[in-house]
């Protein structure tokens, strides 16, 4: 991409958006396009059709959708398959009625089986039943994939997909009802330490399940320097991911997990929090291993580099600067 490129980023104020965006700026790139919800409804088709014809973006970053935990799958299944398929659609559709060069769709590992081989690799893709409490997202996913290969193959498009672990960072939601787990535990810690310190009182933070299944983490930053590596990659290399109708797919993670368990025990860490922790076994635990295979991206030359120790830190530190909680 030169530095001139019209690159629009949907979903720029997310935990993604904004890092993509913020790594743009910083290699250069000046001419970025933007629109928030209320300037844009990304599930309105028409809405979405007239947006390209008029800004004639070169290139895409499809980082917007509705995204959220455990709770907020099983509380809004409709919403999370119908709007992330409507934006997915709309963008896709109206980036090739625009004459886009390369799009890049921001999908998750949870399109993965729920008992899928680890780690999991990208030709796992619909070999087996998901996770019942994420389906709906998953299988939104899984279309917004096989969409890219599908306009690939019929329009010869050059769109690609990216499968991030699960990430976490500056912007990320940090509502204990629609959060992931991380920002949710960074939050119910940091409240927990707050309360005992008001009240003078020992304080016992709550997390669901066992704290058994393991987790591979992101910090964001990494994986916009990914999205971009990726967008910027020699035409020939690009081109081979994509070639005879093979499925558009690339795994982005840290190549290693950590038990809930752990997590929690490094959070409570960071934050300095000395009460107690109590998993409640009557909840769900979800998949139990959710490791990502990264040696696709590794052969193209790129590697993640922030600890997961280092990133916490630097996401707790920004939600005190910004009075998150």
């Amino acid at each position: 991409m030169k530095e001139d490129a019209r690159i629009y980023i949907a979903g720029h104020k997310g935990l993604v958006g904004s890092s993509i965006i913020k790594r743009l700026i910083k290699e250069g790139y000046h001419n970025l396009i933007t629109r928030s919800l209320e300037e844009l409804d990304l599930t309105r088709q028409l809405e979405v059709e007239t947006f390209f014809k008029e800004e004639q973006p070169e290139y895409v970053f499809l980082a917007a959708a509705k995204v959220g935990g455990i709770l907020a799958n099983n509380t809004y299944p409709a919403e999370f398959i119908y709007e992330n398929i409507t934006i997915q659609n709309n963008i896709i559709h109206s980036s090739w009625n625009a004459g886009v060069k390369r799009l890049l769709f921001l999908g998750s590992s949870c399109i993965y089986p729920k008992e899928c081989s680890q780690p999991m690799k990208e030709e796992y893709l619909l070999t087996g039943p998901l996770e019942a409490t994420n389906e709906p997202y998953a299988i939104a996913k899984i279309a917004g994939i096989k969409t890219c290969q599908s306009y690939n193959r019929q329009y010869g498009t050059h769109y690609m997909a990216v499968m991030p672990t699960n990430l976490f960072g500056p912007n990320d939601n940090f509502d204990l009802e629609k959060s992931h787990v991380l920002p949710a535990l960074l939050r119910k810690f940091h409240e927990a330490k707050l309360k005992s310190s008001e009240t003078g009182q020992r304080q016992t933070v709550e997390i669901w399940g066992t704290g058994k299944p393991l987790r591979e983490f992101l910090y964001v930053k990494d994986l916009s320097d990914a999205c971009l590596y990726i967008m910027n990659l020699d035409s020939n290399l690009y081109d081979s991911m994509i070639e005879d109708g093979r499925t558009p797919l690339v795994n982005i993670g840290f190549g290693k997990d950590i038990s809930i368990r752990e997590l929690a025990s490094l959070i409570k860490e960071i934050v300095v929090f000395e009460g107690d922790v109590r998993f409640d076994t009557a909840k769900p635990d979800g998949t139990m291993q959710k490791l990502m295979d990264i040696s696709r991206i590794r052969k193209l030359g790129w590697e993640p580099k922030t600890s997961l120790r280092k990133g916490i830190r630097k996401t707790y530190g920004w939600c005190l600067k910004h009075s998150i909680f």
